[in-house]
């Protein structure tokens, strides 16, 4: 069972802080071996959130919770990881539910936008996730933008 906590950068203690951008960079950095800017100067803006899923007082999976007008023009979804020894049990599936659940209460009738991994075009699409450009490069990785229309 994973517990799940949603808090600004204001509220993080240090351990958290440390376990998100250690599962952060082990995802992004070190297994997709892509060296980019992890910290962007947004994790610390005010109307960003961070999601973190805990199991067994293991962090296993985190999102980025974005108010309008930060990556995009509406709310948005980023740096959406989980560990790599609890993928393939829906870990990744109960993140995302929460990370749209918590983006709609935060943020209540808007639509969701994210810039994804073209190879998870699919797993996004089963959230309700529609492709809205073209495929691009980020980080030399084919990325392409995503929206959740508001279903409130």
């Amino acid at each position: 069972m994973i517990e799940w906590k949603t808090l600004p950068f204001s509220q993080l203690t240090t351990t958290e802080l440390y376990q998100l951008l250690q599962l952060r960079v082990d995802v992004f950095v070190v297994e997709q071996t892509c060296p980019y800017p992890e910290l962007d100067g947004k994790d610390i803006l005010d109307d960003v959130f961070h999601l973190l899923g805990y199991q067994d007082e293991q962090l296993v999976a985190c999102a980025r919770l974005l108010g309008k007008g930060i990556s995009y023009p509406s709310v948005s979804i980023g740096r959406v990881a989980s560990a790599m020894q609890y993928r393939g049990d829906g870990v990744g599936h109960q993140l995302l539910e929460q990370a749209i659940h918590q983006c709609e209460t935060l943020w209540p009738n808007c639509d969701i936008e994210i810039g994804a991994q073209q190879h998870l075009h699919d797993f996004y699409v089963k959230h309700g996730f529609v492709q809205t450009s073209d495929m691009y490069l980020e980080d030399d990785i084919p990325h392409i933008d995503m929206k959740r229309a508001n279903r409130g």
